[in-house]
This record gives C-alpha cells, structure tokens and sequence, in this order.
C-alpha cells in the first residue's frame, strides 16, 4: 500500500470577503437614468422596428 508522507499543508484561513463598493451618488443617478432609458426604449422599439420592416414591405411592392 502507498503512504504518503509528504505533510500537506493546512488550509488557509478563513477570512470573510470585503465589503462591497457602493455607487456614488452620481453613479446612482447615472445608473438611474440609464436604466429609465432602457425600460421607454423597450417599449418604443419594438414600434419603430414594426414601423421600419413595414417600410422595407411597402418598398419592396
């Protein structure tokens, strides 16, 4: 039988993860208005791609 005599070493110890960043302020408002952009472009979108394809339609007949 095989028998390791090697000593492995312990494990590290624990340590709990640091805190995380907050946004500053202004990265708050940023995020805010980014975020806002993106929920009216969700619904807006979708309109003006329907509005272009039935273009290309119009144009192709």
């Amino acid at each position: 039988m095989f028998v390791d005599f090697r000593e492995v070493p312990p494990p590290p110890r624990w340590e709990p993860e640091p805190a995380r960043r907050r946004f500053t302020p202004r990265q708050r408002k940023t995020m805010e208005i980014v975020v806002g952009v993106n929920l009216v472009m969700l619904v807006f979108a979708p309109l003006g791609g329907a509005t272009l394809v039935q273009a290309i339609v119009a144009l192709w007949r």
